[in-house]
């Protein structure tokens, strides 16, 4: 993959340098609280109940130059960057229409590359399944390019209506950093198309790219949508390919259901990780009801391990304020 670690960049650090100090803005707080029950089938407490919060402050602003500064971190217990325990995702951006948005995240962000790769079924895999969660190409979990800390994300203005791109630099790794750029053209009506493209800095003379590739199409209630995620690395024991599809039916403004599969094949691996699930969902005001069922099959990759076919599911309420 060509480098793309500067692409836009200093055009727009350059306008930054001269502008002044922003206006007084406003300050938001918002959040998310969930109380949830779970059973994963390969863990022997069975049943679990348990809960989930964050809370998201915002912070923005305008400059006399007119650039939009805004400024967002999130309090999430268990999830946090530090050894504090609560301190999550924290970002800051400047920018407007005319000359696209600078995002600088101090933890949590996603490359341009990254931010798309969500599979089409929502992540079925994601859900303690049994599945190597080791990054850097070794694991069987889906596998993307750089992101981390210090991770400097450029949101292009747009040119072409419809279309939404950026670019981004990831200076975590061994190898000098990484870069990423990410497309997504939504200009004719229900059709969504996205692709991207990514490099991972990893240790010593390893290496990996990313290309993630999206589609989906929403015809009155029904939509249907496919994704592949393609991680070439240096090691091909390691390369890997995830491809997934699912269609979604919303039966009322509150009630929405959907069905997806999910497959992980690995290099030289005896046998490929398939996933399907079912969710459905009711929201009314500021709370919605979750149902979740999944099962996994081969989470091993082998046909004949022990716990390698998993199923998992969850009833979840969660509120929004």
């Amino acid at each position: 993959m060509n480098n793309i670690k500067k692409i836009g960049l200093t055009a727009l650090a350059g306008s930054l340098v001269a502008t002044s100090v922003a206006y007084a803005g406003a300050l938001e707080a918002t959040g998310a609280a969930e109380m949830k029950m779970t059973n994963h089938s390969n863990q022997s407490t069975g049943k679990t109940v348990g809960m989930g919060n964050s809370i998201y402050f915002t912070g923005s602003g305008e400059t006399d130059g007119g650039l939009n500064v805004s400024l967002s971190f999130e309090l999430d217990q268990g999830a946090s960057d530090g050894a504090a325990g609560v301190y999550d995702n924290h970002s800051v951006s400047v920018g407007n229409d005319t000359l696209g948005t600078l995002t600088v995240h101090g933890h949590g962000g996603s490359n341009s590359a990254a931010a798309l790769d969500t599979t089409a079924a929502g992540e079925f895999w994601d859900n303690t399944l049994g599945i190597g969660t080791a990054t850097g190409g070794a694991g069987d979990t889906p596998q993307a390019s750089s992101s981390g800390n210090g991770l400097v994300v450029y949101s292009l203005p747009s040119v072409v209506d419809g279309l939404a791109a950026g670019v981004s630099y990831s200076s975590e790794g061994e190898n000098g950093g990484a870069g990423a750029f990410g497309l997504t053209y939504t200009g004719v009506e229900g059709l969504s198309v996205s692709y991207g493209a990514g490099e991972s800095a990893l240790s010593g003379t390893k290496d990996g790219d990313q290309e993630i590739m999206k589609i989906s199409y929403a015809y009155g209630p029904i939509t249907v949508s496919a994704s592949n995620n393609d991680y070439d690395h240096t090691t091909a024991a390691n390369d890997q390919e995830v491809v997934s599809y699912a269609i979604a039916y919303t039966l009322t403004d509150s009630i929405s259901l959907k069905y997806g599969e999910e497959t992980i094949e690995k290099h030289g691996k005896a046998a490929d990780i398939e996933i399907d699930g079912v969710t459905a969902s009711y929201t009314t005001g500021g709370m919605t009801l979750g149902l979740t069922s999944i099962s996994a099959e081969n989470v091993d990759h082998t046909l004949t391990g022990t716990d390698n076919d998993n199923d998992f599911w969850k009833v979840s309420l969660s509120f929004a304020f």
